[in-house]
């Protein structure tokens, strides 16, 4: 039976991706290297914060140094603020599903995104309390595409419940490939939300065009075997 939904944020509740990209090719470019959309897209979408610098410094830079890397991300978390100001980055229909879903069973997120970016978000759209746990990017030692983002919050979901809760009773919503190896890795059933890839792209038990697609009955069916 389902008995948990853990949500992606960025890509599936927030259409942020295109901001946190504007984000990123100013930091980088105030250090003199060039990010071009379409390479954001294909190759750094899954990473979190850190990981993005760390991968385009040992490609472009020379390396940053981990008080660099902290830096840039620092830069980059108020660069986001900014560009996030007085502007609503959910996608339509996303506050109804998260309000459907937390109806339902116990909600949680599973992010690459720092928390107070994630919690900003939801307290302008007054969504933080539908979610009984959010995993932020500082909240694992490993992020995407490693299972533990989803482990931790199928952990921090269970210790609020009476009985134990199994993964495998969890159904898991992403928009990337390597949001969706993480989940699955974790052992949660798993729905793949087209917003950021074509569908066709995406390997999951179910892939929707949109997160306002999102329908429990069919979720319930996916944690019946």
């Amino acid at each position: 039976m389902l008995r948990a939904i853990v949500f992606d944020f960025d890509g599936v509740i927030a259409n942020s991706e295109p901001l946190h990209y504007r984000a990123f090719r100013d930091v980088l470019a105030d250090e003199r290297v060039t990010l071009t959309e379409a390479d954001y897209y294909a190759r750094f979408l899954g990473f979190d914060d850190v990981g993005v610098f760390r991968a385009v410094g040992e490609e472009r830079a020379g390396g940053w140094s981990p008080g660099q890397v902290a830096t840039l991300v620092a830069r980059k978390a108020g660069r986001l603020a900014a560009i996030e100001q007085d502007v609503s980055v959910l996608f339509p229909g996303a506050a109804a599903a998260v309000r459907l879903a937390a109806s339902a069973v116990p909600i949680a997120i599973a992010s690459g995104a720092l928390g107070a970016e994630i919690r900003r978000v939801l307290d302008r759209e007054q969504l933080t309390g539908c979610f009984s746990a959010i995993v932020a990017a500082e909240d694992t030692s490993l992020s995407k595409p490693a299972p533990d983002p989803y482990l931790r919050a199928v952990s921090l979901l269970s210790l609020r419940s009476t009985t134990p809760l199994l993964a495998r009773e969890c159904v898991a919503l992403e928009d990337s490939l390597w949001g969706l190896q993480s989940a699955r890795a974790a052992g949660l059933r798993t729905v793949a939300v087209a917003h950021t890839y074509p569908a066709s792209a995406l390997a999951a038990d179910l892939v929707i065009d949109s997160v306002d697609q999102l329908d429990l009955h069919t979720l319930s069916l996916l944690c019946s075997d």
